[in-house]
């Protein structure tokens, strides 16, 4: 081989040489990289990235009603919200992270509580919510922990003491994105149903007049006749409203930590100081 002829040929394989370097190099940093792309670490340990993110903040955000005595309500006086949902929020701050005090609420109604789950505002709903299956499209629901039923509060000496009082004139207020609205509008289809923020403008409404009967749960309604005992609950429960605690679609992780809290504090007693709390008797098994 001429010496021309030589120096192309050791040129060619060279440039061969590099380029064989090259490409696996890329090839090398994609694999490096390709576990970037996918979960955290820490979220693939816990299997819930929403509880990463409440451990990285160092506190659990759940929204919970302001308005509903029993359950969720704001003293205007101190501030502070108590309530059983409280409560059932505090032994969830405790679980995740060892501290019942790691928690901030944030106050829903049932009209905004799913989206202010879903545009991450919260990262739980406890609030008073029955399970159904329109909802179970929107959000994944843990284990019933309180079983209620929709009932009438009307002022006592009411000539409305069951649902087949509520006749065409009747006025019955409740509360907008409730299924306590859609149930009575199917339950006493002539009577005019009104719709209200909150459970507290409903029964300030009620008292003033501007309706006959409020309806919802009977667990909430109890709360009122505490609040004033003018008023009574009447006619029984005519459906049965499991309530469920909510968290983001998919979010399995953290819907197995809730249920097994759910579990451990039935087996241990817990459960039932929590509802003799708030509710004054223990709970039908």
């Amino acid at each position: 081989m001429k010496l021309g002829q030589m120096w192309k040929a050791s040129m060619v394989l060279a440039l061969a040489v590099s380029l064989v370097t090259a490409c696996g190099t890329k090839d090398n940093t994609n694999q490096a990289a390709q576990p970037q792309g996918g979960a955290p670490a820490d979220t693939a340990s816990s299997g819930s990235k929403t509880i990463d993110d409440i451990k990285k903040r160092g506190k659990l955000v759940a929204g919970v009603k302001y308005d509903t005595k029993l359950f969720g309500l704001k003293d205007p006086a101190s501030g502070n919200v108590e309530g059983f949902d409280i409560d059932m929020a505090k032994a969830i701050a405790k679980k995740v992270l060892g501290d019942e005090n790691k928690l901030e609420l944030k106050e829903v109604t049932s009209k905004t509580r799913i989206p202010m789950l879903q545009n991450g505002e919260i990262d739980i709903i406890i609030a008073t919510m029955t399970i159904n299956e329109e909802r179970k499209q929107q959000v994944d629901f843990t284990d019933v922990y309180f079983k209620a039923g929709q009932s009438l509060l009307v002022k006592k000496g009411s000539p409305i003491q069951s649902i087949n009082d509520l006749k065409k004139g009747t006025k019955v207020l409740t509360v907008k994105g409730s299924t306590s609205a859609q149930n009575i509008r199917a339950k006493a289809p002539d009577a005019t149903v009104l719709e209200f923020e909150n459970y507290q403008d409903a029964f300030t409404a009620l008292k003033a007049g501007q309706g006959d009967a409020l309806t919802t749960d009977n667990a909430i309604l109890y709360g009122m006749t505490k609040q004033d005992p003018n008023y009574a609950v009447v006619g029984g429960t005519f459906t049965d409203e499991p309530y469920g605690m909510a968290v983001r679609k998919g979010d399995s992780g953290f819907l197995k930590v809730v249920n097994d809290m759910l579990k451990e504090m039935q087996s241990n007693g817990e459960y039932d100081k929590m509802y003799e709390k708030w509710i004054g008797e223990k709970p039908s098994k």
